[in-house]
């Protein structure tokens, strides 16, 4: 398949990271369905796309016609079935779950047309623990975007071994053709290149708390005045989730069995207190009141 080929794409998973790649999608010119199987997490993408595109064009950052043109190429279908079954590529963005991946997989194997591009937007399980699960290994791969797929930049495509060059390829000019920057990892690794690099500042940055060389609050400073970064490990743990940190830990550390991969203590901990970040009100800074 040819990247002019591509008219359609479903994203299934209509969660904060499967409803903006959906919308970011769709901004660009390409016919989307997304679908979950919550109608209640669909019905609450729906709101949040329509109260975004007012948004921006209330505040002049986009045309009525722009937004008129996505809100028209972006449609809410709760059966996977209708979904996908005419999509020439498919952006999997559900819950971390290799089995529920895997289940996903072979069901959209049977449902789609035999050109189309099965990819998971997973940063933690890569595509060959779930190509074999379909009769079209060569045709899956990962398609990593970064929290929120609406701002950042950056896509990671992962070439696995059982993944076409042909099927690379489509993915990194799409992701070109969204908006996007792309980089093309040609062998499966954990954590692909930005999370490994920033599990290794996070890491560090936790040591540093534990052993009480400086608050979490000075940590971040650091970060952010001397490295530059926009956001210090601690503030971006609680935007992207704790528990999301932690569960991607607990999976690498089983992986690998290397100390180096085990949760950090101050990360566990917040995990089993429930104070996960900005979704629950606290992480390591408190969201009850004025940050």
């Amino acid at each position: 398949m040819h990247i002019d080929d591509v008219k359609k794409v479903c994203v299934v998973g209509a969660g904060a990271m499967g409803s903006q790649i959906a919308l970011n999608t769709a901004l660009y010119g390409y016919q989307v369905n997304l679908t979950d199987v919550s109608g209640e997490v669909l019905k609450k993408a729906q709101a949040w796309a329509q109260e975004y595109l007012e948004g921006r064009v209330a505040r002049g950052k986009m045309t009525a016609d722009k937004a008129a043109e996505a809100k028209k190429n972006l449609q809410f279908l709760p059966d996977l079935k209708s979904a996908a079954a005419d999509a020439d590529v498919v952006i999997e963005a559900v819950v971390e779950k290799l089995d529920i991946k895997r289940q996903l997989f072979a069901e959209l194997d049977t449902i789609c047309p035999p050109h189309t591009i099965l990819a998971t937007n997973s940063s933690t399980i890569v595509s060959s623990k779930i190509a074999d699960a379909t009769r079209r290994p060569d045709k899956v791969l990962n398609m990593h975007y970064f929290n929120p797929a609406l701002v950042m930049e950056l896509v990671e495509v992962v070439q696995g071994p059982h993944t076409s060059d042909e099927t690379a390829e489509v993915i990194m000019e799409l992701s070109r053709r969204t908006g996007k920057i792309p980089i093309h990892l040609k062998k499966e690794i954990s954590g692909f290149v930005a999370n490994r690099i920033l599990g290794a500042v996070v890491r560090e940055a936790c040591s540093l708390l534990e052993k009480g060389i400086a608050t979490h609050e000075e940590i971040d400073l650091a970060v952010e005045k001397a490295l530059r970064y926009p956001m210090g490990p601690f503030r971006l743990m609680d935007l992207t989730g704790i528990d999301v940190s932690y569960l991607v830990r607990v999976q690498r550390f089983q992986e690998t069995g290397q100390e180096e991969d085990r949760p950090p203590k101050v990360i566990e901990e917040k995990y089993k207190k429930g104070e996960l970040g900005r979704k629950t009100g606290k992480g390591f800074y408190d969201y009850t009141q004025a940050q």
